[in-house]
């Protein structure tokens, strides 16, 4: 699979393109703003082409990172998708954080097409994808995802097979509800913290080595304390995917209490202009 195609080059995709290339995968990306996918060819050396299918044609392997359900279907199904240049046998792999439901209407739809699918949604962030350190959650069939793990290696530290198709999803929608609870743990206990004049230094060096540690705490806790948010996983994202999660428990009944309140403490964070801002910025609510 020495010749694979990249579709979305936004802040995840356009460095784990760059990582494909570098590892000595012949990478041909497209991007619906041309001057992206010509930023990346300048700098990492790869090929573009002007449609989705194009990108995909003569490849046993394309990947795809957008930005939505919408999107997904746009640059998969669409006329020029990815499945009209996909070659008979050839893989999907979609790293989007999308619905379970979309994937298994993609792997129907491929199914008939005599083609492969695997969703693939990934944790990590910018910085994650930046550095070559993603988790990645997939669905789908063994022997198709031992051809790929290889191939995402590249700008993966961890990559696991969650189960059949949409079980991807799934998991990502339990990490994205696991981190609302943990981040908004971490600005009730930060503002605390601030308010009874503890060292953040020491607090933090101490209490990360014990049952409160966790990568939010030891990765976001200078900037929360700073009251800096402008980097890392935006708001908007994160509204998005809990979007998809609460859409999925009201097909099985299920409450989510706690990520509901904490999305609507990301919906104040919006309407004070933190729509881009990091997920950490929770704490913004108590910095007034």
């Amino acid at each position: 699979m020495k010749k694979v195609a990249f579709i979305g080059l936004g802040v995840m995709g356009y460095p784990m393109a760059g990582h494909l290339q570098k590892a000595g995968y012949q990478v041909c990306v497209y991007n619906r703003s041309s001057e992206k996918a010509q930023q990346w060819c300048q700098q990492y050396g790869g090929t573009s082409a002007q449609t989705p299918a194009l990108a995909a044609k003569g490849c046993e392997l394309v990947f795809s990172c957008v930005g939505n359900d919408d999107d997904v279907r746009q640059v998969v199904l669409g006329e020029d998708g990815i499945f009209a240049g996909l070659a008979e046998g050839a893989i999907l792999v979609d790293h989007t954080t999308a619905s379970a439901e979309l994937a298994r209407e993609l792997d129907v739809i491929a199914e008939e097409q005599g083609k492969h699918f695997l969703d693939a949604p990934v944790s990590g962030g910018q910085a994650g994808a930046e550095n070559g350190v993603l988790t990645v959650m997939l669905g789908g069939e063994q022997d198709i995802y031992e051809q790929v793990a290889p191939v995402m290696d590249a700008y993966a530290r961890f990559s696991k097979l969650m189960g059949p198709v949409g079980s991807g999803q799934l998991a990502k929608m339990v990490n994205q509800i696991c981190i609302a609870g943990v981040v908004q743990g971490l600005a009730e206990g930060f503002h605390f913290a601030e308010q009874v004049g503890l060292d953040p230094d020491a607090l933090v060096e101490t209490i990360a080595k014990g049952a409160a540690g966790s990568w939010q705490m030891e990765n976001r806790y200078k900037t929360m304390f700073a009251g800096e948010y402008d980097f890392g996983f935006a708001v908007d994202w994160m509204r998005k995917d809990l979007a998809i999660a609460f859409e999925e428990a009201k097909k099985h009944n299920l409450d989510l209490p706690m990520t509901k309140m904490v999305d609507g403490f990301y919906q104040e964070v919006q309407e004070n202009g933190g729509n881009r801002w990091d997920t950490s910025s929770l704490i913004s609510r108590f910095k007034k």
